[in-house]
């Protein structure tokens, strides 16, 4: 007993899917690769590991902290295990599919390994699912990808969607015009990070009643907005800002009732975005069920995608229902459980001597095959 407790122990942050919850998510995972593929995304399946000179490029820099390291005893190179699929799909983008039509729309899904969880989600072993536009600066490229992940989300059943919109691009695009640079800009951006009002007012100095407004300008779409566009913005900032206005008004012309919130400060988890990005929530999820955003991907091409969390998504769908499974006594011919697979059930074959229904009961079946039709398990 006491080595099977041991052999059952698993690191922090990892956990087995029993067979109920195992399902449920691969059935979920087929059902979004699906919708991505409804709309031209093409499915690419990157390795777990890669050379760490290849994994750690580009954006995928933004990853080093949390990625998983060890030594190739092939090759003696350092590998790194992904945290993080988004950098892979742009590395193949830029190098087996670099002479695809532009703009390139690739789809993924698979498990990511980080060295450390968040308070919001202790997991270090995450499913993800998501979608990359590569090619396109258009704002209705971020508008597409930000409608597909609703859409894709509406039909799994997940209710009242909300689609949190930031730019994190901002506040150091302010900073530097206000004269920030360094390690007194990285302070300003963590304080507005944190909301921490005092941190702020330390931080920006001089500038804390504009950095205070900026903070304040959260909410619904279209408060937040207009709160926004009565800054005293710099050339460079008020650039960025008709970005997310421009992204705004072709995501109301594409889903009128889609909820939209702004939060102009967000930084943290955008760190290798460059433009628009977004978080996904819903009512009954405790964390979020995604984010994405624009970001330049391999030969500084203009991309924007998201990654939904699998954990987080099955967490907020009702439970499904269960599949009817019918027990089939050990004399039941062959042709008859596949006549019923076919129909839609599940079978269980039963195997030498026993009371049928008993059996039935005790594997949770639904329905006993007797007498040449499926009875009922009361």
């Amino acid at each position: 007993m006491k080595r099977s407790a041991a052999s059952a122990l698993l690191p922090a942050g990892l956990l087995d899917l029993l067979p109920s919850d195992a399902a449920f998510e691969a059935s979920v995972v087929e059902r979004l690769a699906a919708a991505f593929e409804a709309h031209g995304y093409e499915r690419v399946k990157p390795p777990l590991l890669e050379f760490e000179t290849s994994l750690l490029a580009g954006a995928g820099a933004a990853m080093a902290e949390h990625t998983f390291r060890l030594m190739d005893p092939v090759s003696q190179r350092m590998m790194g295990l992904r945290a993080d699929m988004t950098p892979q799909v742009a590395r193949i983008a830029a190098t087996r599919l670099k002479k695809a039509p532009r703009p390139l729309r690739l789809s993924y899904a698979g498990q990511v390994l980080r060295v450390r969880g968040s308070e919001l989600r202790p997991a270090r072993q995450l499913g993800q699912a998501g979608v990359e536009l590569i090619g396109a600066a258009d704002p209705a490229a971020d508008a597409e990808v930000i409608l597909l992940a609703a859409e894709a989300l509406a039909a799994l059943g997940v209710a009242a969607i909300t689609v949190d919109l930031n730019l994190p691009t901002l506040v150091p695009v302010i900073g530097r015009a206000r004269g920030f640079e360094g390690e007194a800009l990285a302070a300003l951006v963590a304080a507005l990070d944190r909301r921490d009002s005092a941190a702020i007012a330390r931080a920006a100095g001089r500038e804390a009643a504009l950095f205070g407004k900026l903070q304040r300008a959260t909410g619904p779409a279209d408060r937040a907005l207009g709160a926004l566009q009565a800054l005293a913005l710099p050339p460079t900032a008020a650039a960025e800002l008709d970005k997310l206005v421009a992204v705004v008004a072709a995501l109301r012309a594409g889903m009128k009732r889609l909820s939209l919130t702004i939060d102009p400060v967000e930084h943290r988890g955008f760190e290798y975005h460059n433009g628009v990005g977004f978080s996904l929530f819903a009512n009954r999820a405790r964390s979020e069920l995604g984010r994405g955003g624009r970001y330049v991907s391999g030969e500084g091409e203009p991309s924007t995608g998201f990654s939904l969390y699998l954990d987080a998504l099955i967490e907020a769908l009702p439970a499904p229902a269960p599949q009817p499974r019918i027990y089939l006594p050990p004399e039941t011919a062959p042709s008859v459980g596949a006549r019923l697979r076919r129909e839609g059930w599940i079978t269980l074959a039963g195997f030498g001597a026993g009371d049928p229904k008993a059996e039935a009961r005790r594997l949770g079946c639904t329905h006993l095959w007797r007498a040449g039709r499926a009875c009922r398990v009361r």
